[in-house]
C-alpha cells in the first residue's frame, strides 16, 4: 500500500532545503527521503545523512538493476535519484515521505506517485535573487554558479504547470506559513 509523499522541488539555491527542514521540525510523522548522488560531498555533508554518495559507475549499475523510483543525470556523470529501498524504509515506519529534489526529479516523482503526492515548486522571486543566494553559499566556483543559473532558467521553463503548487520564496516566514497550509490541506484530504 502506498503512503503519502510530499515533493519539494526548485532550482538550486531557491530555498527548498530550508523549507523542507522547517517542515521536518514541525511534523513528527515526516521523514526526509535521502537522495542518492554521484557528486562529491560539499562542506560537512555526510553519507547517509544528506545524501547517499555513490560513484557514477556504481550509480549506473543500480540503474541497470532498476533500483530507483526516479533518477536523472543532471550534469555529465552527476546523477541524482531516489532509491526504491529508501521509499520502502520510510513507509515501513508509517511515515510520510518528504522529497527535496531537483525539478525534473519532482516531475518524475509526481508522475510515479500520482494523487498520493503533493508536489510543490519553490520559485525564487527573481533570477537576480537566485544568483545572490548561490553566491552567498560560498560553495561553488564562478563556473558552477553560471551553470546553475543557466540550468535554473531552463528548469523553471520546463516546470511550468507540472506541479500542484508554485510557492515563491521571497519572505521566508511567509513562505513557511504558506508551505504549512499546503501540507495541512494535503494531509487532511
Amino acid at each position: 500500500m502506498l503512503g503519502k509523499v510530499i515533493i519539494f522541488s526548485a532550482p538550486s539555491g531557491a530555498g527548498k532545503s530550508t523549507v523542507v527542514n522547517h517542515l521536518l521540525g514541525l511534523y513528527p510523522q515526516f521523514e526526509f527521503s535521502i537522495s542518492a548522488t554521484s557528486r562529491a560531498p560539499r562542506g560537512q555533508e555526510r553519507d547517509g545523512i544528506e545524501y547517499y554518495f555513490i560513484d557514477a559507475e556504481r550509480f549506473r549499475e543500480l540503474i541497470a538493476q532498476d533500483a530507483f523510483v526516479e533518477y536523472e543525470e543532471v550534469y555529465h556523470d552527476r546523477f541524482y535519484g531516489t532509491l526504491k529501498s529508501e521509499v520502502e524504509r520510510i513507509w515501513q515506519k508509517g511515515h510520510v515521505i518528504v522529497f527535496d529534489v531537483d525539478v525534473k526529479g519532482g516531475v518524475n516523482l509526481k508522475k510515479y506517485f500520482g494523487d498520493a503526492a503533493l508536489s510543490v515548486l519553490i520559485v525564487p522571486p527573481s533570477m537576480e535573487v537566485l544568483e545572490a543566494r548561490l553566491r552567498g553559499r560560498g560553495t561553488d566556483s564562478e563556473e558552477a554558479i553560471r551553470e546553475r543559473l543557466d540550468k535554473a532558467s531552463s528548469e523553471l521553463e520546463f516546470a511550468a504547470g507540472k506541479f500542484d503548487r508554485d510557492l515563491v520564496n521571497d519572505r521566508l516566514e511567509e513562505t513557511f506559513a504558506e508551505a504549512e497550509a499546503l501540507v495541512d490541506a494535503f494531509l487532511c484530504g
